[in-house]
């Protein structure tokens, strides 16, 4: 079901989305080599509950950590690792959830480790700018197609990138997960029609060769992660954000210049 957020609703969304935000921008200051994924968990977890909020993730699903930590071809849902040290040239994304008194929100974020490629810096740049571009779809009247065209055109078309099919946005509040399903690919013009009210992530994933993913066993925990079916980078950027009157506005912003026409 689709609920319509109260004005005070997003508001509230836009202070978990703060914390959200304030997560990533101490992870841009300590991710480097040497740095393992486990110190990324635990980095993000003792921020998040400081500021008193819960981590999201811990128990959606059977997942037991507050973030997820993909590196290199891992596209999404991996769990993060003591064993797992980050290297110069590593493409590393993190991905969370926030709880803040009842309010959700969703990010990922995408770090160069050191000094990384610059097959890697333009891949992260092409996805970065899918974001936004999608981003700039999610107006009241246009549907939800329009955002998922917007970014596979820019992706697959003028780039040549795999643009993922299989993990798509989604809506989000009351839980993490809710209605409607935002995939970042499609057709304009087809698809629910959006609404003032909307609360939704954008979280295009691309693959610098190929679209498909297949599925990894964690060695020793019971779960299941994807990486790209053909070993080659991913990448992924992820805002929460709602739809009104006046055009998306982005909850989770870790930038507030860069995105300054799209704040409450």
């Amino acid at each position: 079901m689709i609920t319509l957020k109260s004005q005070r609703e997003i508001e509230g969304m836009a202070k978990s989305g703060a914390i959200l935000a304030g997560v990533h921008k101490g992870l841009q200051k300590i991710i480097k080599p040497g740095l393992s994924t486990w110190e990324i968990e635990k980095f993000a977890r003792q921020y998040i509950e400081s500021h008193d909020a819960i981590p999201s993730q811990i128990g959606f699903d059977g997942y037991k950590y507050a973030t997820c930590v993909c590196v290199n071809d891992e596209v999404a849902h991996a769990i993060p690792r003591r064993d797992l040290i980050l290297k110069d040239g590593d493409i590393v994304k993190v991905d969370m959830c926030v709880d803040w008194h009842g309010y959700q929100s969703d990010s990922c974020w995408s770090y160069a480790v050191g000094n990384v490629s610059d097959d890697i810096k333009k891949l992260m740049e092409v996805t970065h700018k899918a974001l936004y571009l999608g981003i700039d779809q999610a107006v009241v009247g246009n549907r939800i197609g329009d955002i998922g065209a917007a970014i596979q055109h820019y992706v697959e078309d003028e780039h040549h990138y795999g643009d993922v099919r299989d993990l798509i946005g989604h809506g989000i509040q009351p839980s993490i997960h809710e209605s409607p399903n935002v995939p970042h690919y499609g057709e304009a013009g087809h698809g629910l029609r959006l609404k003032a009210g909307m609360t939704i992530t954008i979280e295009p994933m691309v693959n610098m060769g190929t679209w498909r993913i297949k599925t990894k066993e964690v060695p020793g925990d019971d779960w299941e992660y994807y990486v790209t079916a053909d070993g080659k980078p991913s990448c992924q950027f992820e805002h929460t954000l709602a739809i009104t009157e006046d055009g998306p506005k982005i909850l989770t912003s870790q930038d507030p210049e860069f995105d300054a026409k799209y704040l409450l």
